[in-house]
């Protein structure tokens, strides 16, 4: 659902990327307090993840020819109208990307487009103060984020706090 995408996305779920030989299943969301006692459990067998970076993962992991013939059963099965609509928008939606020839994973950054300095540019107040476009302050605290990230990962600073920073970008 879009409540447990937003719970990755904000990092207070893990999700299943890849359960292993473990009962996890793949998809599933686990509390902090699950995913220690699973990892306590079964080590590093599984891989589970927080953040744009799951998602992104998932995505990537997507077969979509497989998953079009799983929805057209799913259709011829369906009795329930309302079920019937929401398998039949989510053929349209995979069908789509099948064929535009577009990846599910290029919907999520990994790089940040800047635009030119001309785009954003500086003008001159009077008093001889300058006003600056807001994206300039933006892509600022996200230059000084990523640096302060990158900082926290070499210095191998406790997971609560590199999560908070991951979460702040």
């Amino acid at each position: 659902t879009l409540r447990d995408i937003e719970r990755v996305l904000y990092f207070e779920s893990y999700v299943v990327i890849d359960p292993g030989m473990t009962p996890l299943e793949r998809s599933s969301l686990l509390t902090d307090e699950q995913y220690l006692e699973a990892v306590e459990q079964h080590g590093d067998e599984f891989d589970a993840r927080m953040g744009a970076e799951a998602v992104h993962q998932l995505l990537h992991d997507l077969n979509l020819k497989q998953l079009v013939a799983q929805l057209r059963q799913e259709i011829l099965e369906c009795s329930s109208e309302t079920k019937l609509k929401r398998l039949s928008k989510r053929l349209k939606l995979v069908e789509s990307f099948l064929n535009s020839g577009n990846k599910p994973e290029w919907m999520v950054l990994t790089v940040l487009p800047v635009l030119p300095p001309d785009l954003r540019p500086l003008v001159p107040l009077d008093g001889g103060r300058f006003a600056t476009s807001d994206l300039n302050d933006l892509y600022r605290r996200v230059i000084n984020r990523n640096n302060r990230l990158k900082r926290l990962l070499e210095l191998a600073a406790p997971d609560i706090i590199v999560r908070n920073e991951k979460r702040m970008l």
